[in-house]
Order: structure tokens, then sequence, then C-alpha cells
């Protein structure tokens, strides 16, 4: 069974929902999700979004460039990033009038909080930029614009998994999806295709993200023929609710919450001494890491205490009500009362499919796009986070450049004819499909998803070094050969997850390698990449992105230079 659309978005997410409603009224628009669009991750985003709009103080869209650039550890291309600090204020104001719930200030307007990184008169001293509703900020903007894409007849296909993109020749005319409910395979066909798919923390095993952040794009797009770019950039978030990785939100240190060693001290201040515990989350990471390395872990365990009990019931509840919740929930405390016991937890991809600023995928070291192919979010790296994201710029990158991709698209159906409809790919995919239940090796998946994931957290997460990595790559691709042996021992057609985590563990095992290839490329340490056998930036050698692409089934490194406009390399000091 096929379908036809103008364009075909693939992730529910916000990115996905911004650009579809930017389509609506314009061209036939299909959303396919393999979850129910409400449960995708971007509802899972806490603490905030940032924008200059200088309603609790002063601020300009300079300062956040500025900060945007030095957050990366100058890897971010400077002319995206300008573009999504400047359209920042534009942004929020356009949520507002959705109808985004934002916390307000006594004279109504919307109100903002600190976050790690951001600051004013280019690094002096923190700043109040995080727009936010309570701690469940993406939770509200993604139900707003759901409910405006119903609102403008957008046609959702959820519980979909989508398999593979129609390449024709040089151009992207349609995906192949699975309905998970019937087992049925369906061509979607179309002008244009938007992978909105979010990111693959579920690489690692400790992780903030969703079970279904696997990384379903990026490994299409990989796989079709489209180089990734900075895949060794894997964000860890500071403040997971320890063993658990279960976020606790950067608002929660944005309120005024301090991070703790066992001796009670407040560590950060000796890292960071002007903005403390609001450094930027590859900082804090290590800061943390090292504290327990040193023996300063709480009881001389791997973990340290997130303080909020001096800021009283009042603010926790109003303010942080959903990670208190956390709290007492996943580590059986009262954050009023008692400290949160945190440690890093994987978080986010600051790599991705590469793409310029209007969401279109390209190719080459030269930025040529590939002819009917977008990507936008947390799957796509643009790139505006480069090295490292500062919080509250996710959100934002998903909304500026979903409305962008939006516009790239309805500017490009124009201008195409509908393809010309072919069985050839919804046949293949079936092929595939058949090849894989027929399969009756002795592997099996939870085994090798487990070796997966305690490899890429002991070799490829905070710190990194060229014999654990080389290790990692091994065992990467010893899994690869064991992932072809696995037995799918559901042979039925509804819903079935042992196929789903079968096709979802490839993926992961593509992208995990692409990211360890990455690490071991890379010989410096900068943002979140961190070679303790590299320990110095080296702009002279490494000041350009890292691009991985498939050539003769094997995956082939090149480079692409960082835009550089404004603001010249120096030392990240904080």
């Amino acid at each position: 069974m096929d379908r036809h659309y103008d364009a075909v978005i693939v992730g529910a997410g916000l990115a996905g929902l911004r650009a579809a409603i930017e389509l609506a009224g314009r061209a036939r628009v299909a959303v396919i999700s393999k979850v129910f669009a409400t449960r995708s991750h971007s509802g899972a985003a806490q603490g905030g979004i940032g924008a200059a709009i200088g309603n609790e103080e002063e601020d300009r869209w300079e300062w956040h460039m500025f900060d945007t650039v030095k957050g990366s550890d100058y890897l971010g291309d400077q002319d995206a990033i300008e573009v999504m600090a400047k359209d920042a204020p534009r942004t929020i104001y356009e949520l507002e009038h959705l109808g985004v719930p934002f916390n307000r200030t006594r004279d109504g307007r919307i109100a903002q909080r600190a976050f790690g990184g951001h600051t004013r008169d280019f690094g002096k001293a923190p700043v109040k930029r995080a727009c936010y509703a309570a701690d469940r900020t993406g939770r509200v903007i993604l139900d707003t614009l759901w409910e405006q894409s119903l609102r403008k007849g957008i046609d959702f296909f959820d519980e979909y998994h989508v398999l593979s993109l129609m390449i024709n020749g040089s151009s992207c005319s349609g995906v192949v999806a699975y309905e998970l409910a019937t087992g049925a395979i369906v061509g979607f066909h179309s002008k244009a295709v938007l992978l909105a798919t979010g990111g693959a923390g579920r690489i690692f095993k400790v992780t903030s993200n969703a079970l279904a952040s696997t990384g379903d794009g990026m490994a299409m797009a990989y796989r079709a023929g489209a180089p990734l770019e900075d895949m060794e950039f894997v964000q860890f978030h500071p403040t997971g609710i320890y063993k658990l990785g279960i976020l606790i939100s950067e608002a929660a240190r944005g309120e005024g919450g301090v991070l703790r060693n066992a001796k009670g001290e407040r560590f950060m201040e000796h890292y960071a001494p002007v903005i403390k515990d609001l450094a930027p989350r590859d900082m804090v990471s290590r800061c943390i890491l090292e504290e327990i390395r040193a023996g300063r872990g709480i009881d001389g365990k791997d973990f340290v205490h997130l303080d909020l009990t001096h800021l009283g019931q009042d603010v926790i509840g109003h303010k942080l009500a959903e990670i208190a919740g956390f709290a007492k929930t996943y580590a059986g405390v009262d954050p009023a009362r008692e400290p949160i016991p945190v440690h890093p937890t994987c978080h986010y991809m600051m790599g991705g499919i590469a793409a310029n600023a209007d969401g279109e995928v390209v190719v080459d070291a030269g930025a040529t796009p590939l002819p009917g192919l977008f990507a936008a979010g947390e799957c796509a790296c643009v790139s505006v986070h480069g090295a490292n994201r500062l919080g509250c710029n996710s959100l934002l990158d998903t909304l500026v450049f979903g409305r962008r991709t939006g516009g790239a698209i309805r500017d490009f159906i124009q201008t195409v004819k509908a393809p010309k409809p072919s069985d050839a790919f919804r046949k293949k995919a079936e092929s595939r499909m058949a090849e894989l239940l027929a399969i009756e090796g002795p592997e099996q998946i939870g085994a090798v998803m487990t070796e997966l994931q305690h490899t890429m957290m002991e070799h490829v997460s905070v710190f990194r070094h060229a014999k654990g990595l080389q290790a990692a790559l091994a065992n990467i691709r010893e899994l690869k050969e064991r992932c072809a042996r696995i037995a799918i021992l559901d042979k039925g057609k509804c819903f079935n997850r042992n196929l789903l985590d079968s096709i979802e563990l490839g993926q992961m095992l593509d992208l995990a390698e692409v990211i360890t290839l990455g690490a071991l490329y890379r010989g410096e340490s900068r943002g979140a990449h961190w070679r303790e056998d590299f320990p110095k930036r080296d702009d002279e050698k490494f000041l350009h992105h890292t691009m991985v692409h498939l050539s003769g089934g094997a995956p082939q490194i090149f480079s692409r230079p960082v835009a550089i406009t404004r603001f010249e390399p120096r030392e990240r000091t904080y």
C-alpha cells in the first residue's frame, strides 16, 4: 500500500511539528512517528528556551550569539548561530501567541531565569535568558504545537517505524515505513522528506533519553549516502539521578541549586569562579568526575550532591515541581530537605546529519544539497552547537530551524514535479524484513545491546583515550557481526517488539561506529570530546567539522571548514 504527499515529515517532536505548521494549508503534509506524537522526546525538555528578550535584566542577541559560539568551543558555525540568536525573541513571542503558558513576572511579562553558559556583556556575569514554564517547558510547547497541527489538518501516522529513504539517483522521493499495528510495509511518496527524528542516547547505558531515541533518522541518512557531521561530540548532562540517568534539569541550578562534594564544598567555585555551577555542561560533567576521581564523591561512591535545600518549599513547589517528583520517586529523597545524588548522564548529540541553515541535507565539503532531503532538530547538525550545546538552546534550535526548514520545503516543492510512483523501494523493504524474520542464529538482542551500551559508557563517554577507543571500535565491529546472527523469536505482525529492537540495534551499532571513529580521529580535547592523551584544544589541526560517510560499504572521514564570522577562537574560561 502506497500513499502520496507533497512533503513527508519523519518525527513528531518540536522540529517536525513546527515545520508541519509552516507547511499547513500550502501543501499536503504527512507526519510519521514511531510513537504517538505527544510522546515524542521533545516533551521531556524541562528547564527553558533561550532568548535575549530582556524581561528580567538587560540582554542582547549579540551576547546570546557570543555565549553559544564560546559554549561550542568555537566549533559552531557562526553564520547559523547568528540566525538562531537573532530569531530567538520572535520565536518566543510566536509561542506565546500560539498559547504556550510561560511563567510570568509580577507585571505579566514572560519570566526568565539563568542557565549554564548564558552571560551578559560577553561573559562578565550570568544573565537570566531562559523563558520557561515551570520545569516542563518542552511538554507544554509540544502539546501546543500538536494542537495547532490538528487544527490545521495535518495528517498523522502514529506508530509507524520508517525503515528507509527512497533515493532516486541523486534526489529523495519518499520513505518506506512499517506499520506497527499490522506489520504492513507502506511507501510514502513525496516531493520532499524532512528527517526530524531526534537523538541516539540509547547507545549509552546511562542516559536521560527516551527508549525511542535510537538514532533512526541519522542511520537512515547515513545508509543512504549522506554524511554525518561531528558525531564524536556527545553531551553528558552533569545532573542525572545516580545510576538511573533520569534528568534533574539545569533549571535547578538556575534557581540557585549548588553542587557539593563529600566535604560539603561548593566545588564549582574552584573550577569556574565567575559563573560557578552555571558553567557549560561539558565543564560541569568533567568537574564532577574529577571530584569523584579525587576521592571526594559522597561516601566514597561515584556521585555528588545537588543541594536545593536552601531554596525553600515555595520555589521548589512552583518552579521545580516535576524534578522534585523525580527525586522523590527515583532517588527516594525530598529535595526540600535533603540533597539529590547526581552523576553525569548521556543527554544530547551535538552531531548529526550534515545540513545547512535551511535544513537542506548536504553531501560534501562544499555543502552541495541532496535535492528533496531535509533535516532539523537533534538529528541534524547545522551546526549551532559545535562541540558543546548550551542549555535552553535545544528547544530554540528545533523551533527556529523547524520553521526555516518548513519554509525551505514549501519553496522547494513548488519547483519540482511529483515523483513517478514505484513499488521497488517497498518490495526491497518487504524482502529485507522477511530476511530478518528468517534468521535462526544463536545471538540474542538483549546481550548484544547490553554489551554495546557498556562499551560506549566505558570507553566513549566523558573521558576518552586512544587505547579505550580502539578497544571500543573493535568491539563494536564484532557486535555488528553478531547482530547479523540475531534470531527474531516473535514471528507475529502486530507490535513485534522483537523485530523492532533488532532494527534499532543495527542502527545504533552503525552510529556507535561513527562516533568512535570520529573520537579516534580528533586528536584534541574540545567541548564534550575530552581526550586524556590529547588534553589541549588544537585549532591548527582540528578547527574543522568531522564528516563521515559510507564509501564502498565502509565509513570514510573527510572534513568541512567551520564558519567564523564575528568571534575568533580564544581560550574558553568561565
